[in-house]
Formats: C-alpha cells, sequence, structure tokens
C-alpha cells in the first residue's frame, strides 16, 4: 500500500532556508523508504496572492453559473483541495516570522479551510470533514519557544490543521539555529534524527 505524503515549504530564504533543509532532509529518508511517495508545492515559487472578497465570493457561486473570472479565482482553492486529498499526509515546513507563519504559508490555508468543502459548522461547533490524515510540522527557529507563552506558532498550526480534521500532528522543532554554529549543528542534528524515527512510521 502507497503512502502519499505533501510537502509544503514556505521559506522566503530559499535553498538558504533551513526550514528547507529539514524538507529536502525529509525528502530523501522517504525516497528510502519502500511505498512512500512524495510531492512537493514551494508556496513562496507559487506565490498566492492574498485572499479577497472577490475570490471568497467565487466560491459561493454554483460552478456552471460562474464568470471565467470566477472560475480562475475559484480554481486556485479546488486544486489546493483536491491536492490535499489526494495525499495522506500533509508536511509542513515552517520557518517562523515574527513568532507566526509566513504569509505564504497562511495564503495556501486560506484555501483550503473552506466552509462546505474541508470543515462544516454545526450546532455543537465546526467540524472537519477531511478523514484520515495526518500532518508533520518541521519547525526551523532562529531562537528558542516550544513550550512557551511565546511559541504561538504550533497552536496556531495545529488549530487550522484540527478545524479541517487533522488532529494526528508530529512536530519537529530545529530551535536556536541563530545561537551560534555548535548549537545550530547541534539542533539540526536532533531534528534530523527524529525525521530518521518519523518517516518509518508514516
Amino acid at each position: 500500500m502507497t503512502t502519499r505524503a505533501l510537502i509544503l515549504t514556505s521559506s522566503i530564504l530559499g535553498e538558504n532556508g533551513q526550514s528547507i533543509a529539514l524538507a529536502r532532509y525529509f525528502q530523501d529518508r522517504a525516497a528510502e523508504r519502500e511505498g512512500l511517495e512524495v510531492s512537493h508545492r514551494d508556496l513562496v515559487a507559487d506565490d498566492l496572492p492574498h485572499l479577497t472578497q472577490p475570490e471568497l465570493a467565487s466560491w459561493q457561486v454554483p460552478p456552471e453559473k460562474r464568470s471565467a473570472e470566477q472560475r480562475e479565482m475559484a480554481a486556485r482553492s479546488d486544486d489546493l483541495i483536491r491536492e490535499l486529498l489526494d495525499h495522506d499526509v500533509v508536511v509542513l515546513a515552517v520557518p517562523l516570522y515574527n513568532l507566526g507563519v509566513p504569509s505564504q504559508l497562511k495564503a495556501w490555508f486560506d484555501r483550503v479551510m473552506r466552509s462546505g468543502q474541508t470543515f462544516q459548522y454545526t450546532e455543537k461547533g465546526p467540524q472537519g470533514l477531511i478523514e484520515g490524515k495526518r500532518a508533520v510540522i518541521l519547525a526551523a527557529r532562529g531562537g528558542q519557544y516550544a513550550g512557551t507563552p511565546m511559541d504561538s506558532q504550533t497552536p496556531h498550526l495545529k488549530g487550522m490543521l484540527g478545524l479541517i480534521g487533522i488532529s494526528e500532528v508530529d512536530v519537529v522543532y530545529a530551535e536556536g539555529l541563530a545561537k551560534g554554529e555548535a548549537h545550530r549543528e547541534a539542533a539540526l542534528k536532533e531534528a534530523k534524527q527524529a525525521i530518521d524515527s518519523l518517516v518509518p512510521r508514516l
């Protein structure tokens, strides 16, 4: 049985980004595991625009009644949701920018968190509609925030994933990367060891 993983990268530093390095390491380890296929979407290269009211409104129009412009706008969300559904695991390689997620990643979430498609409102609150999938967060940070009140990123990511029904989330941290070469190398080594342990279990 084949497991399909979708890696999403969002570092504006490109090949110099440490989150990119973690994603690349994950992909290399995945290539060694039989039955695990990996796809990659670079959200910086894709350059999704910020969500606007006209695009949001296009989702509410029945497909057969959409104008050409509405079809083009709605296709962004439709295609990203279809891609997500086609994979078993979503791997988020995420740098920490100003205690939050990159705006490029937020633009992706804004299009896959779609009422009536990936979650719905009920009398008991929102309910995720995506079932049987899991997520991996590869978090690269210059400082050390995990487990502290300053780490607003981890609960934000888990909350957005949970809203659409993905509650099984593994987090790999590489922290303190700006604290000197020795600290950076030790942190990356620990993160890579965590990836080594995680990949066979996907």
